[in-house]
């Protein structure tokens, strides 16, 4: 079961990446391939997902050794890190979740600056860190470390700099309204 879940987390964190990046940081290019747009995650997460699979014995060799109170301690914050993303997702709907109004400009939302958003400006990154590092305690797998760590960096050099642009270009001084109120990107005392 532990050995699944770190497949699961591998195959989907490291495909999170690989369509955000190219989305907000060329949303014109994105906006005119519209719908296409869901072709580059099928076609990342069917490549990652075999890749995954037929070297999974490899990938996941290596092992660390935590002290229980560690593996309780990831239970908790994968858990919290579930809640905290259905949280978001129902915020942010399901068009929104999956980027919709980044991609087809005729389908908008409006900001959401209640719930977790009020605290921090990107809580679903927030929840998928917590999620990665919650599996990574639980399983003791290094590669979902690994992941972790790539995740974490990889959001904060390029998917949050790159969104954070495109939402001052959709929402305009509404958004830098929100900055000001809500400072904090990821985690309160974490620009």
């Amino acid at each position: 079961m532990l050995e699944f879940l770190a497949l699961i987390t591998l195959i989907f964190g490291v495909n999170i990446p690989f369509f955000w990046i190219p989305v907000h940081f060329y949303p014109q290019f994105f906006r005119k391939l519209g719908i296409l747009t869901y072709l580059m995650p099928i076609v990342t997460f069917s490549l990652i997902s075999l890749v995954v699979f037929t070297y999974r014995d490899y990938i996941l060799m290596y092992t660390f050794q935590f002290p229980y109170f560690l593996n309780l301690i990831g239970a908790g914050l994968f858990l919290f890190g579930i809640i905290l993303h259905i949280w978001t997702a129902k915020l942010l709907s399901l068009w929104g979740i999956i980027g919709v109004p980044e991609i087809l400009p005729k389908k908008e939302i409006n900001l959401i600056a209640s719930g977790p958003f009020s605290k921090v400006r990107h809580p679903t990154y927030l929840a998928h860190t917590m999620i990665f590092l919650g599996v990574f305690l639980l399983t003791e797998f290094v590669a979902v470390g690994i992941l972790t760590l790539f995740d974490f960096v990889m959001v904060h050099t390029f998917v949050i700099p790159f969104e954070e642009r495109e939402l001052l270009s959709r929402f305009g001084k509404v958004y830098e309204e929100y900055k000001k109120r809500v400072r904090w990107r990821i985690l309160p005392g974490f620009l």
